[in-house]
């Protein structure tokens, strides 16, 4: 994957940021839930009465986000360089990391380490050193971009 890196601006970065940690607080406060996206995803295929819709709705805001925000802006260009069945193979095995975990990376990085979880900390360290590996084996042992 490449990205545009003209289209950069540590602003923006940081607007991101601030951003996801005021809807993250505002969710926690006001729905008492952690807004791990695999747990809500996961609520989906296991649905509970009356806990439905508004997973539903967290769900398409992650979606309509960006269709909103390409009317006031540019989206970055980025290209993925990969095979549909490299992606795919990478798809299920985040899942069934996330699983293991108990959770994803929004779930433990974001929404865990601001509550202190020793759990999410551990969590969190794990799955940046397992992405610095593969990173490191794909692009220094393997030669793959």
């Amino acid at each position: 994957m490449t990205l545009d890196y003209q289209s950069f601006t540590p602003v923006t970065a940081l607007a991101g940021g601030v951003l996801i940690g005021v809807a993250v607080a505002a969710f926690a406060l006001f729905n008492g839930r952690v807004a791990g996206i695999s747990g809500i995803v996961g609520g989906l295929l296991r649905p509970k009465s009356g806990d439905v819709g508004w997973r539903v709705a967290f769900v398409m805001g992650l979606m309509v986000a960006p269709l909103a925000y390409q009317l006031f802006a540019t989206l970055p260009v980025s290209v993925i360089a990969a095979s549909d069945a490299l992606l795919v193979g990478a798809g299920l095995l985040v899942g069934v990391g996330t699983r293991y975990a108990a959770g994803c990376t929004s779930g433990h990085g974001v929404c865990g380490l601001s509550r202190f979880s020793v759990r999410s900390l551990a969590a969190t360290l794990a799955f940046m050193a397992a992405g610095f590996v593969v990173v490191f084996v794909m692009r220094h042992v393997l030669g793959i971009e």
